[in-house]
Formats: C-alpha cells, sequence, structure tokens
C-alpha cells in the first residue's frame, strides 16, 4: 500500500474552533426550540449572582440546567434534590466549554406522586424542628373583638365567613386579600400573616386577636401554595392564634399542621372563631336562673333548719322563770340591805370624828410648831455663816472690779476722750469729730471741734488759747 495515496476527506473544509461551536449551536437550537423535559432534580446551585444551576436526570443520562436570576420568579415549583418535575425552555450550548444545557423558565410536578413525596419530606422536617409540636400551640380566644381574614377578596369563601360571623356574634372584620393559588399565592399569605402581626395594638388599624387563612377546595396543584415552607413557617411564628380552613374536610395542607387549630371548611372556621350569640345569651338566662333557684333552696333549707332547731329549744317563759325568781327575792331582800348598810357606815364615820377631837388637834398641831422652831434654831447658823461668805465674796469682786477699772487709771492722771458715745485714741479721729469730751478724775469737760484750724504762727490772739491738741 502507498503510504502517500490520497485517503478519503482530505480535500473535506477546515474550520475552527468557533465556527463549530457557532454551527452546533444553531443547530441544536433550531432542531429542537422549545420543549418539554421530564426527569428527577439533582444537584441544586444557586450562585452568588442570584442564578440558579440544577440537573435534570434519569437512570441514564444528566441534563444541565439553567434559570436565570430574572426567570426564578416566573417558576412555579423551585427545584429541590429528588423532586420528579417537567422542565420547560430552550437547550443552548456554551461553546467555551463545549457543553450543552438548558434554559428553564417554567417548572411543574410531575405528577401528583412527586407532589405527595415532596409534600411528605417538607412534613418531616418541619416536624423535626418541633413546629408541630401541641405544647407550642396557642388558645383561640373566646370572643374575639377583631378577626382577621387572609384569602381571595372574590369568590365564595369571605361571603360564607363574613355571613357565618353575622349569624352567630357579629364581630369586626379586617380582610387582607392574597392570591389562593399560582406562583404569588404563598408569599403573599406570608405577608399578610407577618403583617396582621406587625399591626399595633389599639392603632389606627388595629391587630387582630384572631387570624383565619382560608381557601375553598381543589386540587392539590391548586392548594400547594400552603404546603410551601415559607408560609408553615409564618403561621408557626404568629404571634395571634391561627385558624387554617385551606381546602374541603378531606384536604390536608402544610399550613393545617402549624396552625394552632384546623377547620374543615372556611365556614366552620367561622363558627370556630365566635360563639353563638343567642345560644350564649340563652346560657346566660340559664346561669341566672340556676342561681336564683339555688339562692331560693338555700334560703328554704335555712329557714327549715331554724325551725327543727327552735323545735328543741324551751319555751321564753321557761328561760326567764329562773331569772324574774332571782329578781323577785333582790327586791324583797334590798330594803334591809340598805338599813344594814347605812349602819355600818354611821359605825364608822363615829370612829373616825372621835380621833379628830379639838383637844387632839391643838396637840398635834403645838408638837409640829416645837419642831419647827427647832429645825429653825439650828438652821439661823448656818444662813448667817453663807451670808457672810457670801458677803466676803462680793466685796472681794468689788474692790478687783474698781482697781481693774479705768477709774482708777484716771486717779494717776489720766483722761478718757469721747466723741458722742465713742472713744477717741487717734489723733485724726479727733480732728475730724465735730466735738469732744474730756473725762477727768473729778469730772467731764467739752471742748471745741477738732476741725477748727489754729492761727497762722506768728500771728497767734493772745486772748485766744487754741484747740486742745
Amino acid at each position: 500500500m502507498d503510504l502517500f495515496e490520497d485517503k478519503p476527506g482530505d480535500n473535506a473544509p477546515e474550520f475552527s474552533v468557533s465556527e463549530i461551536s457557532g454551527a452546533v449551536k444553531k443547530v441544536i437550537e433550531g432542531e429542537f426550540g422549545r420543549i418539554r423535559v421530564r426527569g428527577e432534580v439533582g444537584r441544586v446551585f444557586q450562585a452568588r449572582s442570584g442564578h440558579l444551576y440544577y440537573d435534570i436526570k434519569d437512570d441514564k443520562n444528566v441534563l444541565a440546567c439553567t434559570t436565570w436570576k430574572g426567570q426564578i420568579g416566573t417558576l412555579s415549583v423551585r427545584p429541590e434534590e429528588g423532586l420528579e418535575v417537567v422542565v420547560t425552555g430552550r437547550l443552548t450550548t456554551f461553546g467555551a466549554q463545549s457543553k450543552y444545557n438548558m434554559n428553564v423558565d417554567e417548572m411543574a410536578v410531575a405528577g401528583e406522586g412527586a407532589l405527595m413525596a415532596m409534600l411528605e419530606k417538607r412534613k418531616k422536617k418541619l416536624e423535626a424542628e418541633g413546629l408541630f409540636a401541641t405544647e407550642r400551640k396557642k388558645p383561640i380566644p373566646y370572643l374575639p373583638e377583631i378577626i382577621g381574614v387572609i384569602t381571595s377578596p372574590q369568590g365564595a369563601v369571605i361571603r360564607d365567613i363574613l355571613h357565618r360571623l353575622r349569624d352567630r356574634f357579629p364581630r369586626k372584620v379586617l380582610v387582607w386579600p392574597v392570591a389562593v393559588q399560582g406562583d404569588r399565592c404563598a408569599p403573599e399569605v406570608a405577608n399578610a400573616i407577618r403583617g396582621f402581626n406587625a399591626l399595633t395594638p389599639g392603632g389606627a388599624l388595629p391587630r387582630p386577636d384572631l387570624l383565619i387563612v382560608a381557601r375553598g377546595g381543589g386540587s392539590i396543584e391548586d392548594l400547594w401554595g400552603f404546603n410551601e415552607e415559607e408560609v408553615a413557617r409564618a403561621a408557626a411564628d404568629s404571634d395571634i392564634p391561627l385558624i387554617s380552613a385551606v381546602g374541603h374536610e378531606t384536604d390536608t395542607t402544610l399550613i393545617d399542621f402549624v396552625s394552632d387549630q384546623r377547620a374543615p371548611t372556611p365556614t366552620a372556621a367561622a363558627e370556630l372563631a365566635v360563639p353563638v350569640r343567642l345560644e350564649l345569651l340563652a346560657w346566660v338566662e340559664a346561669q341566672e336562673a340556676r342561681i336564683s333557684r339555688a339562692g331560693q333552696q338555700m334560703i328554704e333549707r335555712r329557714r327549715d333548719r331554724l325551725r327543727d332547731l327552735s323545735r328543741v329549744l324551751p319555751k321564753p317563759d321557761a328561760l326567764l322563770f329562773e331569772p324574774r325568781q332571782r329578781l323577785d327575792r333582790m327586791d324583797d331582800a334590798l330594803p334591809q340591805a340598805l338599813i344594814r348598810l347605812t349602819e355600818r357606815k354611821s359605825a364608822s364615820l363615829a370612829q373616825l370624828t372621835g380621833a379628830v377631837r379639838p383637844a387632839m388637834l391643838r396637840t398635834k398641831v403645838t408638837a409640829a410648831r416645837e419642831r419647827l422652831e427647832t429645825r429653825a434654831a439650828r438652821l439661823e447658823p448656818l444662813i448667817r455663816q453663807v451670808h457672810d461668805r457670801k458677803s466676803d465674796q462680793l466685796q472681794q469682786l468689788e474692790r478687783l472690779r474698781t482697781t481693774l477699772g479705768y477709774q482708777a487709771t484716771l486717779q494717776r492722771g489720766y483722761a478718757v476722750v469721747r466723741s458722742g458715745d465713742q472713744i477717741v485714741t487717734d489723733a485724726s479721729d479727733a480732728k475730724k469729730a465735730a466735738e469732744l469730751e474730756i473725762e477727768f478724775r473729778d469730772g467731764r469737760v467739752p471742748v471745741g471741734s477738732g476741725k477748727k484750724s489754729s492761727t497762722k504762727a506768728g500771728r497767734s490772739d493772745p486772748s485766744d488759747q487754741g484747740s486742745l491738741f
């Protein structure tokens, strides 16, 4: 064989890698267009950019799927690993890595069995967290003032609830309109529960005392919004007691397990929320009648008891017979007792008057006077000694006062200068004074004003002696 013999395909055209990638992309996108694929969700990853990446697989192959951030809101079901779904979108390629994937903009659960499997998985998860525990459920108020209803404003559900409340016991109702199926159902119901809890009690829009989440019956797909985890967690976190009334009696959703009480129908929820007013009035009247009858019966029993006791008591005359006899005996003995008492008092008085005769009184007075005179004779020398001692002390103090006083100083030739009541000790003060007075040993002499100026030197008047200073 000739090694250089032309081989088939040697004249085939050459393509660049980008050309091949582009051609493959056109073929795949043009051949398949918009398709639906059924499979089980595998790995799920949400990037920091918000884009969602996950796999759809069967027992042999895996299809990579992408849902962009702006498309996630259109998905009716969020992908969860192990969930069997039907995805809708377009096939495309990623030439940089020689891969192809599917851009998914719509997702649905593949059959009721898959939905039930996912619901069972969520139930086990929330139950393990204790959200279904009986001890965490709050009691329903007996007669709430305000009831918050979360449901669709259209349809028979809200009319049935309002009609039933009006028939049983009219209450104030606040309605928070929400979508009760579809993509918007779960977030709107969760937001409504949290919104009612955020209201201020007694505010302009008062906070309800009870919440009712209600919806009519439907398929499991229609009720699926109430099986979402965010709705169940919002109901579990509610501080306001919550009654769930979703679907008919045979329908069970995830919110029923976390709510404080489940009602089989919306109408039954209204019946659980309030009592029947007429029945309550009848009950109150019945209790009032029972209390009245009980009071009358108690009075009758006490009257019979008193009547029985009165039979064993003695007659009134018998009770007073002995006291009357004692009173009669005392009445007979009273005059004699008074006479004897008077005689005893007279004898005692006679004894006392004998002890106070005038002669005896004079003797006692004389003895008392003698005792007094004897004591006075003994006290007189003592009084005289005290008087002499005190006189000597007083004279000594007087001599000391005279010695220390300024009069003794005047006797030695000194004088005291005064200006009114003030004593002047400085020449400057004497010159300022209007009038002066000098006290000598034998009296006081007034002098002229200290302010008068003396005559000039060499021109003095021989008849004018001038100022003392």
